[in-house]
């Protein structure tokens, strides 16, 4: 049979103290590095949605912007063409010139935006893990 004395008493007051240093020293600081990386990745997250939205806004004025020279090079060319058949053929060969050349530099420009994003969220996400494998690790990473 179990006898119940005063043992029992000191192995539950004992259990109660090894609970309030446990909390202190190890669940507390866990706790913390867990919020920590999970408000980091938030973040990181948030960014990428803010430069998918970037990228998003300037496709959309991308093709808005290569419908219109579409639709003015249309009217260029039916103005070339009454004209007559000469000089709407050189006006012609110079307005696709410079379509080609907008079209280009708009995407060159895009390209290179596009670049930059993602190299400044590859530079961010490479220090926030570098980071946090440092706090989780308690040491400095490589």
């Amino acid at each position: 049979m179990i006898d119940l004395n005063s043992t029992l008493l000191i192995q539950i007051i004992n259990f109660i103290i090894l609970i309030f240093i446990l909390n202190a020293i190890l669940y507390k600081p866990i706790m913390k590095v867990l919020e920590t990386r999970k408000k980091r990745v938030d973040d990181s997250k948030t960014t990428v949605d803010s430069y998918d939205d970037l990228i998003a806004r300037k496709m959309a004025d991308y093709e808005e912007t290569l419908r219109r020279v579409r639709a003015e090079a249309l009217e260029r060319r039916e103005e070339i063409k009454n004209e007559g058949a000469e000089e709407g053929k050189r006006i012609l060969a110079g307005a696709r010139d410079e379509i080609t050349k907008m079209i280009q530099d708009f995407k060159d420009k895009v390209s290179a935006e596009k670049e930059h994003a993602r190299r400044t969220l590859k530079d961010q996400t490479h220090a926030i893990a570098l980071e946090i494998s440092e706090k989780v690790l308690g040491r400095k990473v490589q």
